[in-house]
């Protein structure tokens, strides 16, 4: 391993925290860590006088847009403050199942065993779509051999049990250069997604890759070694263009049919088969909370600006328009 990927597997054990102006995000990145967020004694509801607080957990992609839309609700709302975690979408669900947030932010859809632990706790749930994702997979900027690659050759390098160490073990063309793959750990949403569409099998994948729960050390590892590639939310490609580049994919044998991540590809239904829809779950019982109710009737009205600002895709206008319909259901 070389000593960049050291570094990055000791900096993903650490806890980031930002200030987005009143919004707090506070990223838990270690297993230790992510066990003591769980364990912790949930916020008391706050007396008159006291600032409101939203509790928020979960994906680090669909962080970046619920952090913008936390930091423009808290300037309407000043007495309301969001509390926002990113801990990987798995946690945010744990969270959730022990009655802990408000709401949870998820780059996947909720399992079938997560919704029923949920039940079993009496705890209902509102899905809401608030964007679409091109997970993107990017390579370093240095890397002038490859701008498409295959399904079929991603599965090669991220299977588990590969035996691929080389760009040139994949494609003969291609130079002996060392392959560096970094990505998202275990916990995260799209973690599960990618295993499942590239692999096959949810979970399945590689070891000897540099996992991290911050997609921002993903990026930084790409840029960092030539022959390295790293998979992610488009928003972070797009935010870090200088830095990465991304391949296009191809759901055939030929990488000519690759497709880019762009917003029309991805909203289009093209970019196959990593184009998917982000999602908050709303804790139906917090909604008897007028902030909360004022935070998620935000989100789908004037917080959808926030969506395509920070690099993800719109939702389509019939997707929104039964997402504000369920929501406003739930609170009838």
């Amino acid at each position: 391993m070389s000593v960049w990927r050291r570094l990055c597997v000791m900096f993903s054990l650490g806890i980031l925290s930002c200030g987005v102006h009143g919004c707090s995000v506070e990223k838990v990145e270690s297993q230790a860590d992510a066990q003591k967020a769980m364990t912790s004694t949930p916020a008391a509801t706050p007396s008159s006088g006291e600032s409101k607080r939203i509790q928020v957990d979960g994906s680090s992609t669909v962080a970046k847009v619920a952090a913008a839309v936390a930091e423009e609700f808290e300037g309407k709302f000043s007495d309301v403050k969001v509390a926002l975690k990113v801990t990987g979408t798995g946690t945010g669900f744990k969270e959730m199942i022990a009655g802990r947030i408000d709401v949870a932010n998820a780059s996947r859809p909720i399992k079938d065993s997560e919704k029923a632990d949920c039940e079993k706790n009496g705890i209902e749930l509102l899905e809401i779509a608030i964007a679409l994702d091109g997970l993107t997979i990017c390579v370093n900027k240095e890397n002038d051999w490859v701008d498409a690659i295959t399904v079929a050759q991603l599965k090669k390098i991220w299977e588990p049990g590969s035996t691929v160490k080389t760009w040139k073990d994949v494609n003969a063309v291609w130079p002996d250069v060392p392959l560096d793959l970094f990505g998202p750990g275990e916990e995260s949403g799209t973690f599960d997604y990618f295993t499942e569409v590239i692999n096959g099998k949810e979970d399945a994948i590689r070891e000897d890759y540099s996992p991290s729960a911050d997609d921002n050390v993903t990026i930084t590892g790409v840029s960092g070694e030539k022959g390295a590639m790293g998979f992610f939310g488009c928003a972070y490609y797009y935010s870090n263009l200088d830095k990465v580049k991304a391949l296009k994919i191809s759901p055939t044998d030929n990488p000519e049919d690759g497709v880019a991540p762009t917003a029309e590809a991805v909203k289009a239904g093209l970019y196959k088969p990593l184009g998917r829809p982000l999602f908050i779950y709303v804790k139906k019982s917090s909604l008897a909370r007028q902030e909360v109710q004022d935070f998620v009737r935000f989100f789908v009205n004037e917080g959808q600006k926030q969506v395509s600002a920070v690099g993800y895709v719109d939702v389509s206008d019939e997707q929104l328009k039964a997402s504000r319909e369920a929501f406003e259901a739930a609170i009838q």
